[in-house]
This record gives structure tokens, C-alpha cells and sequence, in this order.
């Protein structure tokens, strides 16, 4: 036992998140994983982990979690708020405070991985996918916080060795984003956004795991920024063609114009000031939702980490599809 690697795990109570700390255990990880308060810990719960009950403005608690950590992989995020200021809180300050305990306690750590987004970067300027070489333009309140969660990190090139991977969109079992578009197209509805076809990326999450396990464990990738994505690129149109004769279901096709979008998010968010929780269909996401392409290169990650697409959609959506109706979700 005392072999073994420990890797801490923040937002262990997301899809993702959880996700890797089944992948972490099944490769002989040590795991410890951090637990808000309210933290819903239930794909877990059952793992032979370690939880540290801790705040992420807790700095003398967070130092207690990094301690000893070979490893440290940074998935929590805030992917919906109703102000500015929950977004980089939530993105840019936690990674902050993290480092500064990375720094602070000094343990022997191999490497600090941040689990970063597209979104920090940008959608493809044209219909050529984007590569690590692609300056930022995020093009979201929730885009610049992750933009500048990975410029914290940046500053730390020569006292912590880190590594960035930034993920597409992601789907797959314990996925509850995606789900929307399964439930919508389950009762006979395919919305399609804008009147031209809008190109993505779209990775299932055990390939994503699988590919920050590569980025970690690889001397190559410390200091780097990676896309970890599908090789293959899709469009909403095939997406949902996909979807829907999967589900066995005919589908009516309703392409939204972008002023409608507009016009539905704005009302959406005028709504849930009277709501506790924020709601996803903001302004913000809007203006993600009518961008053309947001598809990324993944030629950095097969050269440098041996990383390839092992799921394909049809797989991926089948298996993803027979877990919503297990648990019920759909």
C-alpha cells in the first residue's frame, strides 16, 4: 500500500470527476478526494477513498489536502452563476488557492493537472479545428473565468509542474447537460440552433479521463497545454439524427434563429433572479450556443501522449442512453 501513488481530486462529486476516481482506483490509485459542504459524494461513496471535508477558501484546510499528493487533478469548476463574480470565484480564486497551498506545504509532487475548457480558449474562428497554438478569445463570462483559472496556473511554469487539458463538450453516463437534448429528442423535438450548421467537438468521459491519466503520467506533457477531444467532428444535425434512432423515435426539426435564442435565454435569465439556483439558458450561454464551430486539434495529444478516440458516438450515445433509462433520467 505505501507504493502507491496518491492523487488528490477536487469536484470528485461531478461527472468527470467521478468518473476519474473510478479510473484512478482501477489503476491502483491512492484517491483522496475534497467534499464541500453539501457535497453529494453518491457516485463514490462505495470507492475505497479518503474525504476531506473542506471550503475552498479554507486555506489551511486545502494545505491538510494537497499534502503528500503526487498528484493533484483540479476538475471543480462553477459552470453556471448568476453573476460574474460567481464565475471567477469559482474558477480563477479556487485554482489560486490551490496553487498557493501547492506552494505553501511543498509536497513532492509530480504534477498538478487542470482541468481547463474549450470555452477558455474560444470556438473555432473557422472551419478549421483549433489547435494549443490558438490565442485566447472565450466568448463567455464563464469562457474568460476558465481563460484566467489557466493563466493562474501559467504563472506557477517555474515552481509547480502542471499540466492543461482542455476538454470539448463532454457526455456519458452521470452526464446531467446532455441529458436535455436526449429528453427533448424522447419526446419527438430535435431544436436545432441557427440556420447553418454549427460543427463540435464531443467526447465521451472515459475517453477524457483516460487521456488527463496520459497527460499526468507523461514527463513530455509537464508545462503543456493539451486538447483532450475527439478525433472525429460532428454536427448537431447528425447528433440528433443519431440520437433520435437510437431512442426509436421520428423527430420534427425546429431550427431556432439566434435572436430567438437570445430572446428565450434573456427571459430564462430574468427568471432565476427569482430562483435560488442559476439556470444554464443565460446570455452568456447563448452566445456559446450560436457559435459556428467549436470543434479542437487532438494531433498534440497523439503525438506527445499516445492519446486516441477509443469511444465512438454511436457506442458512447448507446451506452449513455441505456444508463439514463436504468436510473430512470429518461
Amino acid at each position: 500500500m505505501n507504493n502507491q501513488k496518491l492523487a488528490l481530486i477536487t469536484g470528485a462529486s461531478g461527472f468527470v470527476g467521478s468518473h476519474l476516481v473510478d479510473l484512478l482506483i482501477e489503476k491502483n490509485y491512492k484517491v483522496r478526494v475534497i467534499a464541500r459542504s453539501g457535497s453529494r459524494l453518491r457516485w463514490v461513496r462505495n470507492q475505497p477513498i479518503e474525504v476531506i471535508h473542506c471550503e475552498y477558501n479554507d486555506k489551511e484546510r486545502l494545505k491538510t489536502a494537497v499534502k503528500d499528493c503526487d498528484y493533484i487533478f483540479h476538475v471543480a469548476g462553477v459552470i453556471k452563476s448568476k453573476t460574474k463574480d460567481g464565475y471567477f470565484k469559482g474558477n480563477r480564486d479556487v485554482t489560486r488557492n490551490l496553487l498557493d497551498a501547492v506552494k505553501s506545504v511543498k509536497p513532492n509532487l509530480k504534477r498538478f493537472i487542470h482541468i481547463s475548457s474549450q470555452a477558455a480558449v474560444g470556438p473555432s474562428p473557422d472551419d478549421n479545428p483549433i489547435d494549443e497554438t490558438a490565442p485566447y478569445n472565450p466568448v463567455s463570462i464563464y469562457g474568460k473565468s476558465k481563460m484566467a483559472a489557466e493563466l493562474e496556473v501559467l504563472k506557477e511554469k517555474d515552481s509547480i509542474p502542471f499540466t492543461i487539458c482542455r476538454p470539448p463538450s463532454v457526455y456519458g453516463p452521470r452526464d446531467a447537460e446532455i441529458l436535455v437534448l436526449f429528453q427533448t429528442i424522447a419526446k419527438g423535438l430535435h431544436p436545432l440552433i441557427g440556420l447553418e450548421k454549427k460543427n463540435i467537438s464531443l467526447i465521451h468521459v472515459s475517453d477524457l479521463v483516460r487521456g488527463l491519466l496520459l497527460a499526468a503520467e507523461s514527463h513530455k506533457a509537464e508545462g503543456q497545454i493539451y486538447f483532450i477531444s475527439s478525433e472525429e467532428y460532428y454536427n448537431w444535425d447528425e447528433v440528433g439524427n443519431l440520437a433520435s434512432r437510437l431512442l426509436g423515435k421520428k423527430v420534427f426539426k425546429v431550427r431556432i434563429p439566434h435572436f430567438l435564442v437570445y430572446a428565450v435565454a434573456g427571459i430564462s435569465q430574468f427568471l432565476s433572479y427569482f430562483k435560488k439556483e442559476p439556470v444554464k439558458l443565460s446570455l452568456e450561454f447563448a452566445n456559446e450556443m450560436i457559435q459556428k464551430n467549436w470543434t479542437c486539434s487532438v494531433r498534440k495529444a497523439i503525438d506527445e501522449l499516445g492519446y486516441h478516440q477509443l469511444i465512438d458516438l454511436e457506442s458512447g450515445f448507446r451506452e449513455t442512453i441505456e444508463w439514463y433509462k436504468k436510473e430512470k433520467w429518461l
